[in-house]
């Protein structure tokens, strides 16, 4: 075998192999796994959900339907202006992804009263959201490009989310994580 020879199967094998893994996770689908307590009692840490990145790309190509929707769970990066966007360790500084539900969209107007969510004026029912105390907030409009989002669990302190950090842009929101493929596989209720 001659250098020539072995490193063009090289480059085949990452073309071939690669290539086609790195398109796939980036503008396909991908595995997200859940760490910590916010999305309680809908997931658990440690539960693994199929994360659909190609909604987005459509979107951001303008080929798609409506992305994302009302009590969608998005996996998605909290504002970069936000003192919750970066974590450290290791004299690493990142911004990590969160998942939570959407619950405002463009145009909306999202308010808490009386430890209820109102959207546009009438209080969301949601059979997902754990019980707990929720602190009241004024409303706000929902502006173009960005969601208004929550966590499941209710509880004060548990959930960093929109009520902390005001609303995410879409442009950093990966795409819907609907689906549970462990522990217990299945659609996650909306």
């Amino acid at each position: 075998m001659t250098a020539r020879s072995s490193s063009s199967s090289w480059r085949a094998w990452v073309l071939g192999g690669l290539l086609p893994v790195y398109l796939l996770t980036t503008f396909g689908l991908t595995v997200a796994r859940v760490d910590g307590d916010s999305m309680q009692p809908t997931l658990t840490s440690g539960d693994a959900l199929l994360l659909l990145k190609y909604p987005r790309w459509l979107r951001v190509w303008g080929l798609g339907g409506p992305y994302p929707r009302r009590g969608d769970l998005v996996v998605f990066k909290a504002p970069a202006d936000s003192g919750y966007a970066y974590e450290t360790a290791y004299g690493l500084r990142w911004r990590p992804y969160n998942i939570k539900r959407v619950l405002g969209l463009p145009g909306d107007t999202v308010a808490v009263q009386d430890g209820r969510v109102v959207v546009n004026g009438r209080v969301l029912a949601e059979s997902y959201a754990s019980e707990g105390f929720v602190q009241d907030q004024p409303a706000v409009q929902v502006p173009p490009g960005k969601l208004w989002v929550m966590g499941d669990n209710r509880r004060l302190g548990e959930s960093l989310d929109s009520r902390a950090y005001g609303v995410v842009s879409l442009r950093d929101v990966a795409g819907p994580a609907n689906l549970r493929l462990w522990p217990a596989p299945g659609l996650l209720p909306r």
